[in-house]
Formats: structure tokens, sequence, C-alpha cells
């Protein structure tokens, strides 16, 4: 028996009792998820810079802001049923957690047999939704968690034996929202997954090939016909995408992620962080978790197939004896009531690889072409380590069990556990705090733009004289930072390089304005939560 946990003896078909138990701990987890995202995030965060572009697609959230190159229709989409009528940041937030909710569960609802182990798959699911990161977007108008659910959930469906129309739909079904979401994230989570149908032997047939390659043009299709009706071809928008993230190129920026796992929500530069070895130490725990779950999936795989050769050979004896004492073989082992196992596509360890495989996959773009980091990036590769790391603590759990003295492993665990949590809740708490006061900021610099004559007023009153008529906004804004939500919030738009209109007003923040712009009348923003707020005003 392997010494890292009898992983083998929960590979025979599990009864129904056990596979139910399993699933209501996922939904267990999915609860506690929202409940803990609730608690430490508040509703009435404002939206951010992204949520605002996205969220200004609909007129309740107008004028409508640049929507540049690299970003997609799919955030707009799930948003659009609140967003559409409302404009209740509170009811957009809720709909929001309702939605990350139910996608961690659809997400790894696959998992429950293919690790050998149903609470595996809960676990995997805690694993991934109580990073900081997670929990803070799960009310977020934000696409990276859906990518990563679509994308755990695709892999997860990918690997059952039997590839009927509702798993191929669901494996289409997951790769069309990650690549809706995130086009870039779904071309590398379907390579690998399109290697592994054409060339492994246990995997190989054309229903799964047909199922990636689906699931990539419907996702995709939206991005596609967009380049050429906005920037002129896939070419050109990939070109301007590429400037508009600081010109993606070789590079490595693997220690830019560890230092964003305590934040800021986006790190561009990073030059000035630093790693933070207590904030970093999942990226400590993730790989002996997943390492520990390769081992104990490879004992479990091993005894899988020689229980399976077992029973198949019984089957063939039983076969030639007649038929009732084929009657009685089948008695004994009831897995083969449904014909010999199909285990050899669905053993732990390959589930455990692949997974592994597409979770490195998707992480390669942004730690080698990426000049810059967030990490929320990387929730993908998260996701798809977690069902390995779950086998991994699992497989702990099951060493202190057998252990001499299994309350001195127990407790061991429990206090890695906590000591995870006592990281990881307290810093989806402060960056929200932090969010809040730097979202805050934006309103006030709007306040005093108003005071001197700058903008439409508060949204509401302006709501009504959006830019998507067609009449662009009577002032224009530029800055060295923020200049985007701040123009939204004054109800301006934001200038660009380039733009030949003159600006209304320049943002700046410790920064002095530019030789044409000194003689305007400057007025400081007080009581900001980041300080050397000040706008110049066109006299």
């Amino acid at each position: 028996m392997s010494p890292l946990g009898p992983v083998g003896r929960r590979t025979a078909p599990q009864s129904r009792a056990h596979l139910l138990r399993a699933h209501h701990l996922l939904l267990g987890v999915c609860g506690a998820f929202a409940a803990l995202s609730l608690v430490l995030v508040p509703l009435a965060l404002p939206l951010g810079w992204d949520e605002t572009v996205y969220a200004s697609r609909f007129s309740p959230y107008a004028p409508a802001t640049p929507f540049s190159a690299p970003r997609t229709r799919g955030v707009p989409f799930l948003i659009a049923p609140v967003a559409a009528w409302s404009d209740s940041v509170v009811l957009l937030r809720v709909w929001l957690t309702l939605l990350a909710t139910a996608a961690l569960y659809l997400g790894f609802r696959p998992w429950v047999r293919p690790l050998g182990r149903p609470s595996a798959a809960a676990v995997a699911a805690a694993l991934y939704g109580g990073l900081w990161f997670v929990l803070f977007y799960a009310s977020a108008a934000m696409p990276n968690h859906y990518t990563a659910m679509g994308a755990v959930g695709a892999v997860g469906l990918f690997l059952r034996s039997r590839q009927s129309p509702m798993t191929r739909a669901g494996v289409s079904g997951g790769l069309a929202l990650a690549t809706l979401m995130r086009p870039n994230d779904g071309l590398a989570l379907g390579v690998p997954l399109l290697a592994a149908a054409l060339l492994v032997p246990a995997w190989r047939g054309w229903s799964r090939v047909l199922a990636v390659l689906g699931g990539l043009v419907a996702g995709a299709l939206p991005w596609i016909v967009e380049a050429y009706v906005r920037f002129g071809g896939v070419g050109a928008r990939l070109a301007e995408a590429s400037e508009v993230q600081g010109d993606l190129r070789p590079l490595l920026s693997v220690v830019h992620h560890l230092t964003v796992m305590d934040g800021p929500l986006l790190c561009r530069p990073c030059d000035s962080d630093s790693i933070r070895p207590l904030s970093a130490e999942w990226w400590l725990v993730l790989p002996l978790l997943v390492a520990v779950g390769l081992w104990s999936a490879h004992g479990g795989s091993r005894r899988t197939r020689l229980a399976t050769r077992e029973a198949r050979r019984t089957d063939r004896e039983a076969r030639r004896m007649g038929r009732e004492v084929h009657r009685m073989a089948h008695e004994a082992h009831p897995e083969l009531r449904n014909g010999p196992p199909q285990s050899a596509d669905t053993t732990p360890l390959r589930a455990c690889l692949l997974s592994a495989v597409t979770a490195l996959s998707v992480a390669l773009p942004y730690l080698a072409l990426v000049p810059y980091a967030a990490p929320r990036f990387l929730a993908p590769t998260h996701a798809l380590l977690a069902p390995a790391a779950a086998l991994g603590l699992l497989a702990l759990v099951d060493v202190a069990r057998a252990s001499r003295r299994p309350r001195i492993g127990f407790a061991a665990l429990g206090l890695a556990l906590a000591g995870h949590l006592a990281v990881q809740l307290p810093l989806a708490h402060s960056n929200a705090g932090i969010q809040a006061g730097a979202r805050g900021d934006w309103a006030r610099v709007a306040e005093v733009l108003h005071e001197h004559g700058v903008g439409a007023g508060p949204r509401n009153d302006r709501s009504s004289r959006s830019s998507r008529s067609g009449t662009p906004p009577p002032c224009v804004l530029r800055g060295n930072t923020s200049v985007i939500p701040v123009a939204y919030a004054t109800g301006c738009a934001p200038g660009r390089t380039g733009d030949p209109r003159r600006p209304t007003a320049l943002v700046l923040r410790e920064a002095e304005p530019p030789p044409w712009a000194r003689s305007w009348p400057h007025h400081r923003v007080p009581d900001t939560y980041a300080p050397g707020w000040v706008v110049h005003v066109r006299p």
C-alpha cells in the first residue's frame, strides 16, 4: 500500500450514498464561499476601473467608456440581466456572487468521479475558493473566475470514459465560456486537450476533438467578428492589444507574480514591489500538495489497473463457464454489470496529469510574455491544480490517521490549515478596504471638477445624455493616472494619445503639469485616500 494514503481502495465504483454525500459537501463548500465573500468584501464597493468599462456598455451606467482591443464581450454578457435595467451596484454584486457560486459548483462537480475519492472535488473547490483573490472577485464584474471554472469543468468532463452528447456539450460549453471571457486562456486550454484527444490512445476519438474545437470556435467567434468590424482584422487587433498591454514580448515575470500574492490587484510596473514570504505561502504549499497528490494517485492508479485486470479475467472465465456462473460472477463484481470497467482513461493519475498540463499551458503566456502581473491572471491555473492538491491533502489526512499518534498529525494539519486561512482571509478584507478608499478618490476628484464647472454632474442626472446616443460628452480629461474612471465619474470623455481635442482639465497625482498647462488654475483634492491629487482646469 502506498505510504501516502489508500487511494486505491477508493477507486472502485462508488455507491450512490458516497456520491450524494460528495455533492452535498461540494454544495456546502460553495455556500461557505458565497458567505465568506459577502462578509469580507462589501456589496457597496464602488465599481473598479475594468468593471466601469464593462458596465458602461449599458445605458443605466452611461456614458460608455472606451472599449480597448484586449477586452472581450464575455463580462458584459454576464452582467446584462441586471446592468441592462438597473444602475444599483449592490444589486449587481449580489447577482455576480450568485453567478460565481454557481460557477464554482458547476466547475468542480465533474471531478466527483475522476479522482477516485468523491470528497476530493469539494476539497479542491475549497482550496481554490479559499484564496483571497478568488473571494475578492466573487462579486466583481471580471472574467477570470469564470475562465477558471469553464476550464476546470471542461477538463473534468473531458476525462469521462463515455462521451455522451451531454458530456460533449459540457466540454464545449466550458471551453466556450473560458474563451468568451479570455480568448488567450481558451486557446492555451484547448491546445493540450486537442493534443490529448489526438495522441493519447485512451482519449483518442473524434467526439472529444469536435467538442474541443466547437467550444473554442463558439467562444472566439464574437471576438473575431469584432476584430474585423472595429479593428480591421484579427492581426490588427492583436497588434493593438499588445501595444495596450505594454508590448507583449518574451520575458520572465515569475517574480512579479510572487510579489502580487498579497496585492495589489494589478502590479504595473512591479519593479518597486518585493516578495513577502508569509503572503506567498500558497506558492510553497501548492507544489507540495500537488506532488503528494500525484504520488498518491500513482499508487491508486496502479491498484486500479490490477483490480480491473482481475475483474476482466473473472468476466472472461465466467463467459466460458456459462450463463449461470456468469451471473454469479457479476454478483460478486457489481462493477461488471455494465460491462468491463473503463478505467484506463479515467484513473486519478491521468486526470491529475492532464489537469496539471493544462494548468501550466494557461500559466505560461502570463509568466513568459506579459510584462506585468495580477493575482487573478493565474486563477485558471490554481483551479486546474486544485484537484491534484486535494488528493495530496487527503493523502496527508490518511497518513495522519494511520500514524501511531493520529492526534498529533491532525493537529499539525489543522494548524497548517488555520495558518493558511489566517493569511488568505485578511488579505481579501484588507484589499477590499484599499480598493474602497482608492475608488472613493475618483468620486472626490469628480466633485472638485464639478465645483469648477467641469462635467455633467452626478451620473443619475446625466444618464439621459449618454454618449451612446452618438453625442460625445462636452468635456475631455487627461492625466497621469486613473483617467478613465475619473472621466466616467465626472461625465467627461477620457483623452487618448493623439486625440486632437484640447483637454478641458488635467487630473494629476504627484506630478507637474506640462508647460502648456502650467498657467491653468489648479485645485487640490481634499480628504483623499491617496495623497497628491490636483486638478488643472482650462480657463
